[in-house]
């Protein structure tokens, strides 16, 4: 087997990772790159858009700089990714008014996928988006093990992962996205859990929490410590669809402590067929913790004529790097003008340097070939002993 990187080293974001053999050709993800602008264009790989040259594609998670491409992929390459992944893009692209993709098939933990000479085994694994694989890519004696997005400080246990995977490979394609944060180490979320307690224990007026609505852990996280503060839990009505389509013990509106709600009328239909949905002059009564987005400002500003706000809190759950941007400052000056206490908790949903050297000492392999990283000769310095392909 060979590998052809066609975009994701030195780079964070935009993975397309091509596996051939002289009879088998296959992608390990085919994603957008993080900076829109560079997305004007289709990168020129004619296989992918105009003609089926691919056995298929293989999308490690539903995050888009790694299955947004697939979008795009010639309706005749089948498809494979996880499928409570597939359920939650399949949601979120409804809500939107999106076509989505068409899996052949669907990806699980363990289960052997035979493309031509190719055999891909996946490994479920903790990322922030549910329902994540690395991928183990088998052909005669050889093996290739692609990590696409991990970390170890998720709700699912690392030493199952690592107990799972092979002890020897040929080659490991590994992320490294926290390597240009010197000195990072990736908080857990449970701590985070206790910490959210903690906030929403101190403050008694509303908590509202800003993230990503398809962070399935973190919506756990907050949910735990809202119940264990007896708040009621509220998500909106594309929330409510992300977290009914990851599978029924994700909180939902269907938990009797959990309701939904919406900002637009026209949404009502996602709502509808919750027996638990509540209105703004319902929740302006209610002991919540209410998940938002910034283009909710509009809403959480009527809201605060109807409730006080004394002794609010608005929780910043996004990397940081997002308050760089105008839009996000003007959403979080704007939430303190109308008495919110800012707070911020947050942890990565990518590998730190300790998950990683673990990785790379389980499966032991001949070549670490980094990808989705800024800083790849990182891996030579922890992980001396082993060929680092840069």
């Amino acid at each position: 087997m060979k590998i052809n990187i066609i975009r994701g080293k030195n780079q964070i974001g935009g993975n397309i990772i091509e596996i051939f053999t002289k009879q088998t050709k296959i992608l390990l993800d085919a994603g957008l790159e993080l900076d829109d602008e560079k997305n004007e264009q289709l990168p020129h790989i004619p296989e992918l858009f105009e003609y089926a040259g691919y056995d298929a594609i293989f999308a490690t998670h539903y995050h888009g700089d790694h299955l947004g491409l697939v979008y795009k992929a010639h309706k005749d390459i089948p498809i494979y990714m996880g499928e409570r992944s597939y359920n939650i893009i399949s949601a979120s692209d409804n809500y939107n008014g999106h076509d989505t993709i068409n899996p052949i098939g669907f990806l699980r933990h363990k289960e052997e996928i035979i493309v031509g000479d190719i055999t891909v085994i996946p490994f479920l694994c903790d990322h922030s988006a549910f329902d994540s694989y690395m991928l183990l890519c088998k052909s005669g004696e050889e093996s290739i093990l692609y990590t696409g997005d991990f970390r170890s400080n998720g709700r699912k246990p690392f030493g199952m992962l690592l107990s799972s995977l092979p002890k020897k490979i040929n080659k490991l394609i590994c992320e490294g996205t926290t390597f240009s944060r010197e000195g990072y180490f990736a908080e857990t979320e449970k701590s985070l859990e206790e910490k959210a307690f903690k906030i929403f224990s101190e403050n008694k007026g509303p908590v509202f929490i800003l993230q990503s609505s398809m962070n399935i852990d973190r919506i756990v996280t907050v949910y735990r410590a809202a119940k264990r503060t007896g708040r009621i839990f509220l998500e909106d009505a594309y929330m409510a669809g992300i977290t009914t389509a990851a599978g029924e013990h994700i909180p939902n509106p269907n938990f009797k402590d959990v309701y939904a709600f919406i900002t637009n009328p026209s949404k009502y239909e996602f709502v509808s067929k919750y027996k638990r949905k509540v209105g703004k002059d319902k929740i302006s009564k209610m002991h919540f913790v209410m998940c938002v987005r910034t283009t909710m400002l509009s809403y959480i500003k009527s809201l605060s004529e109807k409730m006080s706000f004394e002794n609010g809190v608005l929780v910043y759950s996004f990397w940081s790097g997002y308050k760089n941007s105008e839009s996000m400052k003007e959403f979080l000056s704007e939430c303190e003008a109308l008495g919110l206490k800012i707070k911020t908790l947050h942890t990565s949903g990518h590998a730190d340097e300790n998950a990683i050297r673990m990785l790379i000492e389980t499966v032991n392999p001949d070549v670490i070939i980094p990808v989705h990283t800024e800083n790849a000769e990182r891996f030579k310095k922890i992980a001396p002993e082993f060929f680092v392909e840069i």
